[in-house]
């Protein structure tokens, strides 16, 4: 079951809510780096000099950088990358549009993972294709400081069907702290679970219901589902499914040790 949630979180704690200070986020990271659910450090671009002043010598920094300029700044961000040994670059992470896709696809370094954020409404089978033509993966935000950057279950169902059904791998980012889909009492905004996501993801291979998956809130069903998965079904949820971005690491895995997912405490 472990195999399951191995590096599902990427690390975005220096990202709102959290925003926490740079050189914090970076020893906090390397400090839980052996943590077998753990994936990258996330940067944004215009923080690399933050994050170069607190690199010390020793393994590099696994990071995934995110460049909110678009296509144009991908030649500046691979080439601070490349010229930083103290950084092992995992992804590059850029917002494209259905019609700036192509302008992507073409600054992009087949050599280079890369995951190419597109709204909710230009995840179609077009783009998906495009994005497995050119060898990128697609990002999708789950998740905000208002309402509308929340999609509703059936928003999210049809962004899944899309990406497994065109063979395109996907990661998440944002609203994703607490395993199970809940309402937030303090905002009111409805936040999709991770583990729901999972099980969503099981249900578009194995033909089952999506939406019903992405919208139960009941904790103990969903953990029971998910503790069902075998390993043959979850390496192949995982292959689409890669991971998400949260400025929690500690919050998503207390949900898991709370729901009896995990064997024993990672930490």
């Amino acid at each position: 079951m472990t195999g399951l949630f191995a590096g599902l979180l990427d690390d975005a704690a220096i990202f709102p809510p959290g925003n926490a200070p740079v050189p914090d986020a970076v020893a906090a990271y390397r400090g839980r780096r052996s943590w077998p659910l753990v994936g990258p450090f996330i940067c944004s671009l215009p923080r690399w000099e933050e994050l170069r002043g607190t690199l010390t010598a020793g393994s590099p920094l696994p990071v995934a950088l995110t460049v909110p300029g678009g296509a144009q700044d991908v030649p500046a961000a691979l080439a601070r990358a490349r010229a930083e040994p103290r950084v092992e670059l995992a992804a590059l992470e850029v917002p494209a549009s259905a019609e700036t896709l192509d302008d992507l696809v073409k600054a992009a370094d087949p050599h280079v993972l890369t995951y190419v954020e597109l709204p909710w409404a230009d995840v179609t089978a077009a783009t998906v294709a495009a994005l497995a033509d050119a060898g990128l993966r697609l990002k999708v935000r789950t998740g905000g400081l208002v309402a509308t950057a929340f999609p509703d279950e059936r928003q999210l169902a049809r962004v899944l069907v899309t990406a497994v059904q065109g063979g395109v791998p996907f990661k998440l980012t944002a609203g994703l702290h607490d395993p199970i889909r809940h309402r937030d009492p303090a905002t009111g905004f409805e936040h999709h679970g991770f583990v729901n996501v999972l099980l969503a993801t099981a249900r578009v291979l194995d033909g089952g219901d999506v939406v019903e998956a992405l919208a139960d809130q009941d904790g103990v069903r969903v953990a029971r589902a998910v503790a069902g998965i075998d390993d043959t079904l979850a390496e192949r949820i995982r292959h689409h499914f890669v991971s998400f971005g949260t400025c929690s690491v500690t919050e998503p895995v207390d949900g898991l040790l709370r729901l009896g997912l995990l064997p024993e405490d990672p930490r």
